[in-house]
């Protein structure tokens, strides 16, 4: 099947495809004799199987590697259940930090509302100077988690400490 197909089957662009085969997570498809790119049916699967791998936080570099080393011969299946392992753990501490994020907004919105009923109308509150002051129990290197992931999750290169 050509690009067109392939991506429409798989719910893609053509420019994911290409980004896909640049990563190293999709063969190079061979070209027909008009330069299109002809895709075998198993590319299907394999696109599927990507796009499945990155909803549950695999990135296309992990991916790449454990296809490498599976078409070469060898059986990465425990490498994948490490990094299946990293990713739920990471999920977990981000939970912990939502939710430390969620009690230490509903305080915040409980102070300002009464900051808020003590104001004048039309007199400023000065809510967010008031975080100033605030301790929260979020820390930086939590935050900096979550900035991680979500970049990780985008595809994009992942700073490490």
């Amino acid at each position: 099947m050509n690009s067109g197909e392939l991506a429409k089957q798989a719910g893609v662009s053509r420019d994911t495809l290409r980004h896909y085969e640049k990563k190293g997570v999709l063969a190079r498809p061979r070209r027909a004799r008009n330069g299109y790119r002809e895709y075998p049916a198993a590319a299907l699967e394999r696109v599927r199987l990507i796009q499945q791998a990155i909803k549950v936080g695999f990135t296309l570099d992990e991916l790449a590697q454990v296809f490498k080393e599976r078409d070469n011969g060898k059986a990465p299946c425990l490498r994948v259940r490490r990094l299946a392992a990293e990713k739920l753990s990471d999920i977990e501490a981000r939970l912990q930090e939502m939710l430390a994020i969620r009690d230490a907004l509903q305080s915040l919105l409980t102070d300002w509302d009464a900051r808020l009923k003590q104001t004048r109308a039309g007199e400023p509150a000065a809510l967010l100077e008031s975080l100033a002051k605030t301790a929260l129990p979020i820390q930086e290197k939590s935050s900096q988690l979550s900035r991680t992931w979500l970049r990780a999750r985008k595809g994009r290169k992942v700073d490490h400490d």
